[in-house]
């Protein structure tokens, strides 16, 4: 049977067994309706899942500046940003139960200004935190028609991190879509060499299994390379060595350009996109200057 994780053996995801994993699970379920994907992973550290859900649940139903269809429709905006149409499909769901409007799931161009105005520092947050300034923060307070009240602003950041982060655990963990999500959706990443998704059975199979293998012996190659140089050079230290690896790793086909958009991203993600073509970039290179940090408590 498919469980809820690729990785993860269903006879590994507590079901019945263990007391607290599954009063963990309970409580999930009578919070929520429903016990999710997320829940069902994360139930193997009861623990964990008793502090995420706790935050989950203060985030988006207890009381705060922001109303309830408003958080959900940030928690989409963040979790399209990373194309995790997992929680994109959930929260769109979210959006509606809580009474939001179904125009505005049509795309970013038919929300409130007001919400596309957190365009901007949502995809800086998702991808190059480090370019965040003052100014930033200030256009979004400044006194206006669709202008951020500071308590309406703090836990809308909060949502857009904590979207950020889970979407990284969604993929890492290998969350599939539920029952009642569309088949068409995966929680997959893109993948900037293939246009179909890994098989439900097999991440490693058919071409794609073929482009990673093919990446794994052009890094090993540029590694035998470096080590081979270092032999040649004297005075080179182990720091230096592992600063050049890691350049040449983060340059090789392991880590996908910023510049790729893949191609089979699904509709329902890329309408809550502007500005697709912006992902992460190296905070520093050899020989280039630090970007200035905006640092704040």
């Amino acid at each position: 049977a498919r469980g809820p994780s690729a990785f993860i053996p269903l006879g590994e995801i507590p079901q019945e067994g263990g007391e607290s994993s599954l009063h963990q699970l309970l409580k999930a379920f009578v919070s929520a309706g429903r016990v999710d994907h997320v829940a069902m992973v994360m139930g193997l550290h009861p623990q964990y899942l008793s502090s995420f859900w706790k935050t989950q649940y203060l985030l988006l139903c207890m009381d705060g500046p922001l109303p309830y269809h408003k958080r959900h429709y940030i928690a989409i905006m963040a979790a399209a940003r990373h194309r995790c149409s997992y929680l994109v499909g959930l929260h769109m769901r979210e959006f509606l139960q809580v009474g939001g409007s179904p125009a505005w799931l049509q795309g970013l161009h038919c929300a409130p200004q007001k919400l596309r105005n957190l365009n901007e520092i949502n995809k800086l947050l998702a991808h190059r935190p480090w370019l965040i300034t003052k100014e930033h923060i200030e256009a979004l307070l400044r006194p206006g028609q669709d202008s951020w009240s500071l308590a309406e602003l703090v836990q809308a950041l909060v949502l857009l991190t904590h979207y950020h982060s889970l979407a990284s655990f969604v993929f890492g963990c290998g969350i599939r879509p539920e029952g009642e999500q569309d088949v068409g959706s995966s929680c997959w990443a893109p993948s900037p060499h293939s246009n179909s998704s890994p098989a439900s059975g097999d991440s490693m199979g058919g071409s794609e299994g073929t482009d990673a293998m093919q990446e794994v012996e052009v890094l090993m190659a540029k590694m035998k390379l470096l080590q081979e140089n270092q032999l040649e050079e004297e005075g080179v230290t182990q720091e230096e060595m592992s600063t050049r690896f890691e350049l040449e790793k983060t340059e090789s086909l392991l880590v996908p350009s910023s510049s790729i958009l893949d191609p089979s991203l699904q509709s329902n993600i890329r309408c809550f996109l502007e500005d697709p073509e912006f992902g992460y970039k190296d905070f520093t290179r050899r020989g280039e200057q630090a970007p200035p940090t905006f640092r704040a408590q």
